[in-house]
């Protein structure tokens, strides 16, 4: 075992009871799952910025008291973090609807300004927060345009899907209203989200403040997280123009799949345009 890891682990208190167990997943992270005289803790080695946003992400979660499951940060050093392990189960009745419930919680969580006091990242993409106080500014300018200049820059995007891009971005305020910033778990796919015996568990946090869209967009990208989530979380209070918003946040995600994983992620982009077009035919 890595020297670095075995003085954190004794820092925390953490008697290590085997060998480091590699787990499946991630994209840039090499994660683990270790035994401890404590119980079993999870282990991440990676970039230490990503996990430093990570842990601070981890713990906003936590704070906010949403009813979510989130792991303990343990510890955290340069390129480790330990954090507790989770015990999923594969299905427990009620858990969409506690994802849902949570969520909408957790989207009460408020402040004034869109972003976070420190930047951190998106998968393997660095992901700038600084503050805004308009939300629909944000948007364009922390997520959309930096992400358009660099697929430009790649060759991943011509300059027609670009002009599109930049012609949605520069007519947000002409139809999203501004609101108070949610605290959002940032890259809420499928994948993040774990059901345990006590609920719905969310991981691998990317957190800033901005529209709640973030969360639902990303939750159907890939799928749909079901229609006792939405129940659960709209409350009979979702907004008429959903649909709409949907595509929008689904814009952000789609430009960094296109970037990290290369052009099968276009067409999907495309379509995402072409939805949002549609509404100023």
């Amino acid at each position: 075992m890595n020297s670095t890891l075995k003085t954190l682990l004794n820092d925390a208190g953490l008697i290590p009871q085997g060998a480091l167990s590699p787990l499946s997943g991630g994209d840039s992270a090499v994660t683990y799952r270790l035994s401890t005289d404590a119980g079993d803790v999870v282990v991440k080695r990676d970039a230490p910025a990503r996990l430093t946003g990570e842990a601070d992400g981890l713990r906003a979660l936590a704070s906010a008291n949403s009813g979510l499951i989130v792991p303990a940060v343990l510890a955290q050093e340069g390129e480790w973090l330990v954090m507790e392990a989770l015990e999923t189960v594969s299905y427990r009745h009620g858990c969409a609807e506690s994802l849902g419930e949570g969520l909408r919680r957790l989207h009460g969580v408020t402040g004034e300004e869109h972003g976070w006091p420190r930047d951190n990242a998106c998968g393997r993409t660095p992901q700038s927060n600084a503050p805004l106080r308009d939300g629909r500014v944000f948007q364009g300018e922390r997520r959309l345009l930096p992400l358009i200049d660099v697929c430009s820059a790649k060759g991943l995007l011509d300059n027609a899907l670009r002009q599109r891009l930049e012609t949605i971005v520069h007519g947000l305020e002409c139809w999203l209203p501004d609101v108070p910033a949610s605290l959002v778990h940032g890259d809420l796919w499928s994948g993040n989200v774990l059901c345990t015996a006590q609920g719905a568990a969310v991981i691998d946090p990317a957190v800033y403040r901005h529209f709640p869209e973030v969360d639902l967009a990303m939750l159907t990208l890939f799928g749909s997280p079901g229609e006792a989530f939405f129940e659960a979380y709209w409350n009979d209070n979702a907004p008429a123009d959903w649909p709409r918003r949907e595509a929008l946040f689904q814009l952000y995600p789609l430009l960094n799949h296109l970037l990290l994983f290369g052009g099968s992620y276009r067409t999907a982009l495309e379509q995402a345009v072409i939805r949002l077009e549609a509404y100023h035919a």
